[in-house]
């Protein structure tokens, strides 16, 4: 039986997805690995800098589905699971396909090299939608070659692209994604998102350089802006107006170890790597030569407060990537 790997990298894709932003200032990474022709081991990624990578996780999953009571299962920390599986693995992976969204890291930092670890274990094939593009890191396909490896590349290459797009720009540039919630209709208005997504939001404030917000909506919501929900790092506040003077009991004002600054020069955004823009179409209208990517929350939910500035816009969108937290859709955008 001839297998699909187009529907096998599309899983991996999907599931780095779920973890795209949050993973900076490393790539998203998915992995899957196949048994055979059709037993699917393990849909994994990476999830935190830091922390295993795709492939790791993806391993330690699928070891587990053969050995579930290993000690392998309490390990979390990335060199313990590679000299684990290195001494254990018994030519498991041998009649396996690794999918990678991206070529596997062929340099030693704060984890291992996940080619070195792949070429030992010996899988029967590992197909890779695109070469690494950091040259500190890249070198992973000859590594599995020289093992003796079948490697195919440029599975969904598009989509392999949009997935590492916003690694490729922060590490050469400021990345400015612009993040918005809206019901079915369009409303804007009040509270819109449910808790699983505000969680998801403020995961991304933890990682971010930068949160830029308009100032009307600061005087009309006073707004904290900061992760209290993760209790994550709290970023620094760009406030971009006009109007320089602004009541100091408004809550971001508050928090401590963060710098606010006021100001209508966008060259200040250049300052950063990481950045988030909160606001409404009009602000996003405005800033459209600058933004990477647009994050739309869209809510199951019919409001009143229909956004009534869409009726003096005309924006075009390509669809970069959709998924789900909760009943909440995500919708990553690019302006065409």
């Amino acid at each position: 039986m001839k297998i699909d790997d187009n529907f096998f990298m599309k899983l991996a894709i999907d599931e780095a997805w779920k973890y795209q932003l949050l993973t900076y200032p490393n790539p998203a990474v998915g992995c899957v690995i196949l048994k055979g022709n059709s037993e699917i081991l393990s849909i994994e990624a990476h999830k935190e800098a830091g922390m295993p990578h795709a492939e790791i996780n993806a391993i330690k999953e699928a070891y587990l589905k053969h050995e579930n009571n290993s000690l392998l299962k309490t390990m979390k920390e990335s060199h313990k699971i590679h000299k684990f599986i290195e001494k254990n693995h018994n030519g498991f992976f041998n009649d396996c396909t690794f999918y990678v969204t991206l070529e596997p890291c062929n340099h030693e930092g704060k984890t291992p090299s996940c080619a070195k670890l792949i070429a030992k274990i010996k899988p029967n094939k590992v197909v890779i939608s695109i070469k690494d593009p950091n040259d500190l890191a890249s070198g992973g396909i000859k590594t599995l070659e020289d093992a003796g490896i079948e490697v195919v590349t440029n599975v969904l290459k598009k989509e392999g692209l949009y997935l590492i797009e916003p690694f490729k720009q922060w590490n050469s540039n400021t990345f400015i994604f612009f993040k918005m919630a809206q019901t079915l209709n369009g409303s804007i208005d009040g509270k819109i998102s449910n808790m699983m997504s505000q969680l998801y939001i403020h995961s991304l404030r933890d990682k971010i350089d930068l949160l830029m917000i308009g100032g009307n909506t600061v005087r009309t919501d006073k707004p904290k802006l900061d992760s209290r929900y993760v209790k994550g790092n709290n970023p620094d506040v760009l406030i971009y107006s006009k109007k320089k003077i602004f009541d100091q009991n408004i809550p971001l004002f508050k928090i401590p170890d963060r710098k606010v600054l006021i100001s209508d020069d966008l060259f200040k955004l250049l300052d950063y790597k990481f950045v988030m823009v909160e606001g409404t179409y009009t602000l996003l209208n405005e800033l459209r030569n600058k933004i990477n990517y647009v994050l739309l929350v869209i809510s199951p939910k019919v409001r009143k407060g229909l956004n009534s500035s869409l009726e003096e816009l005309d924006l075009d969108f390509e669809i970069v990537h959709e998924n789900y937290i909760g009943e909440e859709k995500i919708v990553f955008l690019k302006f065409k």
